[in-house]
């Protein structure tokens, strides 16, 4: 908490955050993702929403665009880079409505999609997490 008051955490601070939770992955994990940015915007943008079939910007935290591990080769040439997206805005009013201390949500949050960089579908995602 600084002098002036508490502040919720910036971009800069999610980015940090994102690589430090990166740089602890295990080496398996972490060669593949060495050229995959953790891009922080405010909230996803509305065709990226509308895509998705979601009602509203708030309901996505995190999304991994591109070409899965493994699949690269059949990466078109100019195809855009792999991302990992984390939605600051939406990733801070889940840590409001919830008790997840906000160092977890981020890091449960970019691991999901992480997996994704690893070709895992949500349904696979889903099987690992709730058995």
């Amino acid at each position: 908490m600084s002098e002036r008051g508490w502040y919720p955490p910036s971009a800069d601070d999610i980015v940090r955050l994102g690589q430090e939770i990166l740089a602890d992955l295990p080496e398996p994990f972490r060669t593949p993702l060495r050229d995959v940015p953790v891009v922080v915007q405010e909230l996803a943008e509305d065709e990226v929403v509308k895509d998705l079939g979601l009602e509203n910007p708030y309901d996505l935290t995190g999304l991994y665009a591109g070409i899965p591990v493994g699949l690269h080769e059949a990466r078109e040439s100019g195809a855009p880079p792999d991302m990992i997206f984390l939605f600051r805005q939406a990733i801070l009013a889940e840590w409001c409505e919830t008790d997840v201390d906000f160092n977890d949500l981020v890091r449960n949050v970019l691991i999901h999609e992480i997996a994704h960089h690893f070709g895992w579908s949500d349904e696979d995602i889903e099987r690992v997490e709730f058995g």
